[in-house]
């Protein structure tokens, strides 16, 4: 890439997911002008203060680095217009006040996890395999002044197998997110992409949302059937994870989380909640259809463990139930 034409960029974003894209971003050769993330955070026992993976790349690729408390602080706006960057990119990050994605005169453009307008919100991984969708993908668009509304620039679509976890749908997306970003960037740059209102995208149903995951939606209801209880809980692992609550005779109420399953369907109504165990190797907990078949679970506290290990330390009879 030329000079002349090389495409001046402030990245803005926390986690894992976003890496990717900074890296693509980086390779390609746009001058990164800035890498804007949260300040680190206290975690651990220890409370130690913890970086972001996005920070821990920027100071190993020596970017400039920048951790405002607050998006809408006078003199971080400032910095950013002093750098007057050709477009600011989001990913993964908090929503930005109107006066920092308004800065750049390319606009700001948000690489979002899902074929938008379905799924806007905070946790479209998590929402799509809990609503047992068999597709999904990635979007990127402009920024505007209502989250995840404004004009689409391009998007790919992903296959969603029925066994896939939210984990693993985190990590499949981080490659073609990458690339659908930097093709974005390279049609802004060009001048070649036209972007179209998310009115004109048409799903053929109602819109689904992806708002935050409460703590309350975590817990597991027995009473539902067994394809609901399963989407639930391979669309909450390996976080913020489903759990339900173990009550054993003569052992407090224990709270356990469920993060690897599978689903058995009997077609007979069950009790919900009771346990099948053989003591050694299996557990299963029935739902009004069927039984969810335990691979691997976390009790409080403890870490995750495979079913059989953890059978091999807490004894489960058929007197146990979760409610």
């Amino acid at each position: 890439m030329s000079m002349e034409h090389r495409l001046s960029i402030i990245f803005f974003g926390t986690p894992v997911f976003a890496v990717p894209s900074l890296d693509a971003i980086v390779k390609k050769g746009y001058l990164v002008k800035a890498v804007v993330t949260v300040p680190d955070k206290p975690a651990g026992r220890g409370y130690a203060l913890r970086a972001s993976a996005v920070k821990e790349y920027a100071l190993r690729h020596k970017l400039t680095l920048l951790q405002p408390e607050k998006l809408d602080d006078e003199a971080f706006i400032r910095q950013l217009t002093s750098l007057n960057p050709d477009i600011q990119v989001v990913v993964a990050f908090k929503k930005l006040p109107e006066l920092v994605w308004r800065i750049p005169p390319l606009g700001t453009v948000n690489l979002h996890a899902s074929l938008l307008p379905d799924y806007r919100g905070a946790a479209p991984i998590n929402r799509v395999l809990m609503n047992g969708e068999t597709m999904s993908g990635l979007t990127t668009f402009f920024i505007n002044e209502t989250i995840d509304t404004g004009h689409i620039l391009l998007q790919t679509r992903l296959a969603l197998d029925e066994t896939m976890t939210a984990g693993a749908l985190h990590d499949l997306m981080m490659p073609p997110g990458a690339a659908l970003l930097i093709k974005s960037l390279e049609g802004l740059r060009l001048g070649t992409l036209a972007p179209r209102p998310q009115e004109t995208a048409d799903t053929g149903r109602p819109l689904r949302l992806a708002p935050k995951i409460s703590k309350a939606e975590c817990r597991i209801n027995w009473a539902l059937p067994s394809d609901t209880v399963y989407n639930m809980i391979r669309g909450l692992s390996p976080s913020p994870a489903a759990y339900s609550v173990l009550h054993r005779e003569g052992d407090p109420p224990a709270k356990v989380k469920l993060l690897r399953v599978k689903k058995e369907i009997s077609g007979r109504d069950s009790v919900p909640g009771i346990v099948c165990s053989d003591g050694r190797t299996s557990l299963k907990i029935a739902c009004i259809d069927g039984w969810i078949v335990v691979e691997e679970l976390q009790m409080e506290g403890h870490r995750s463990l495979l079913i059989s290990d953890f059978l091999n330390g807490v004894r489960v009879l058929s007197s146990c139930f979760f409610e």
